[in-house]
């Protein structure tokens, strides 16, 4: 299906938007992981072309990662391809969108993010033993990011998925109440 020059448009303006908001939200002090770069991952899969989708959390990532500072590269690959999941699972999201649909998938990205990005930290760090109470320990660990996360991510989620549909919503009842004075049936 063909996309609009319009919806084109709104689509660089939407992911323009999200790129300065989520580097500027990881770069402001903010609550550990409470962020919105899972949900931006999950509307992009959801409303994006693929191509916008999969560049969207990368690139947020990587300018707030330029500020922030980079760290181990195998674990940013295991951060980076969490929201690559993410916007996977907002394709998948985009067949069936229904409030409780979404809701269920703003606590898998939550999930997502927990399990890859701590199982890298315990398989790449030597921070914990290589046991599995070690694997244990890293997750347990982790809990109170993972309860910040999936806030984040719900709250987050609500907000874009929420503000999107209702200025869809908004629009289309805008625009159709208003006549069309230039156009005439002659038949």
């Amino acid at each position: 299906m063909e996309v609009s020059k319009t919806g084109k448009n709104l689509e660089f303006v939407i992911a323009l938007s999200f790129i300065l908001l989520g580097v500027v939200f990881r770069i402001i002090p903010h609550i550990p992981n409470f962020t919105p770069i899972a949900a931006m991952a999950l509307f992009g899969g959801v409303y994006f072309s693929k191509k916008t989708a999969f560049v969207l959390p990368i690139v947020v990532m990587f300018i707030s990662d330029m500020f922030l500072g980079f760290y181990e590269p195998k674990i940013m690959a295991a951060v980076y391809g969490s929201f690559i999941l993410c916007v996977i699972l907002g394709f998948r999201l985009k067949k069936n969108k229904k409030w409780h649909t979404i809701l269920a998938s703003s606590f898998l990205t939550a999930f997502i993010f927990f399990f890859f990005t701590n199982l890298a930290v315990f398989a790449f760090t030597p921070w914990y033993a290589k046991t599995l109470s070690g694997l244990l320990q890293c997750y347990l660990m982790a809990l109170p990011f993972f309860k910040n996360s999936l806030l984040g991510d719900i709250f987050y989620t609500a907000v874009f998925f929420g503000a999107y549909e209702l200025a869809k919503v908004w629009t289309d009842k805008k625009f159709k109440l208003q006549p069309n004075y230039h156009t005439t049936n002659y038949i």
